[in-house]
């Protein structure tokens, strides 16, 4: 569901796990999916608030969770809303599962900042407009990029309730850098990318987010995006645009 994307990165011997699967069958076997492929997952790391991105912490309870600072601000504005969404989507999905989310020892990280993963260093950058919080990952000496809700092949751009256009076209902006020095980009929804498709699809997000500041009710989307859905999703970036 929703091509959820989690991102397991290894360096001198040290691994971090960012975002999150959702079913609990795959947050079950990813301990030992990762162990197998030499992986000993020591920390967890989630690019926003949204509670699809917080359930590395059922796969790995005894582990802390690193967020930046703005989503423990966000946590603490609206504290219990991510449990409060997972339990909805849950029961819509008729998905079970052993036990609530519970996000343990929150670590907080400043953004823009840095991280040490074993002998690599990881750049942490600020990415909001999908919601007021989020970071990206830029792991220079692996070569990949890790943006969270952005850069989807399989979504277009949505705007949350915290978000904007303005900050998202400025997420864009600063990822286009970011990316020109990647050679994966991955993103927290579908496939990841290399520079070239990563880079088109900033051209064709932001192609639509001006077709979303016009007001448009049925704009062109991008290909493998023009469905059902993805019109779901630009009716309710409408209503929240303008209503700003």
């Amino acid at each position: 569901m929703w091509q959820t994307t989690a991102t397991a990165l290894r360096a001198g011997g040290e691994s971090m796990l960012i975002d999150s699967p959702y079913f609990p069958d795959e947050l079950e076997l990813m301990p030992g999916v990762l162990a197998q492929a030499g992986f000993e997952v020591g920390a967890l790391l989630a690019t926003h608030g949204d509670f699809d991105h917080l359930l590395g912490r059922l796969a790995f309870p005894g582990l802390a969770l690193g967020v930046g600072e703005p989503t423990v601000e966000r946590f603490h504005r609206s504290p219990g809303e991510p449990q409060r969404e997972l339990r909805e989507q849950d029961a819509r999905f008729y998905v079970e599962r052993p036990g609530p989310l519970g996000l343990g020892q929150v670590q907080a990280l400043p953004v823009p900042g840095r991280l040490e993963l074993g002998d690599a260093e990881l750049e942490l950058h600020p990415t909001d407009g999908h919601t007021a919080d989020g970071l990206a990952v830029m792991a220079r000496s692996l070569g990949v990029l890790v943006v969270g809700d952005y850069l989807s092949g399989v979504e277009v751009p949505m705007i949350s309730f915290g978000g904007s256009l303005d900050a998202y076209r400025a997420t864009l902006a600063r990822l286009a850098s970011l990316v020109d020095e990647a050679s994966w980009v991955v993103p927290g929804h579908g496939a990841p990318h290399d520079r070239e498709a990563a880079l088109r699809i900033i051209d064709e997000d932001l192609a639509y987010l001006d077709a979303l500041e016009r007001g448009e009710e049925r704009p062109s989307l991008p290909p493998g995006r023009d469905s059902g859905e993805q019109r779901r999703i630009h009716s309710g970036n409408l209503t929240r645009v303008a209503g700003r």
